[in-house]
């Protein structure tokens, strides 16, 4: 997949998220919450040449985006998008947990969206 490509399916799993959540289903919106963040961090691995997309890597990346861009906020929003990924497993989510977490993998879907253009 290219870059281009997985930040269009980052923005197609953010409004899945939104539509899953509204109807009532929060394992579903969870795993999409993932799949927005995790693809927008592909995304932007790509673009620096990054080449692995492991769980790992993916959190080491996010901490090298937050230095470069001094937006330390990046790694406690991509925390919650990591919540919600073992949510979708688990189902430990309160609903307040539930809220406050697909919030912040909002803002750091749309951050890192921001960084990517």
């Amino acid at each position: 997949m290219l870059a281009t490509e997985h930040i269009e399916t980052a923005r197609h799993f953010l409004a899945e998220a939104d539509r899953e959540y509204e109807s009532g289903d929060m394992l579903q919106a969870s795993e999409k919450l993932w799949g927005a963040a995790s693809h927008v961090v592909i995304a932007e691995m790509h673009r620096r040449g990054m080449k692995s997309s492991r769980h790992r890597a993916m959190t080491l990346a996010v901490q090298e985006f937050a230095a470069d861009g001094e937006d330390l906020g990046l790694s406690d929003m991509f925390a919650g998008a990591r919540a919600m990924h073992a949510n979708f497993y688990h189902g430990f989510m309160e609903d307040y947990e539930f809220e406050i977490d697909r919030e912040k993998v909002h803002r750091f879907v749309n951050r890192m969206l921001e960084l990517s253009e």
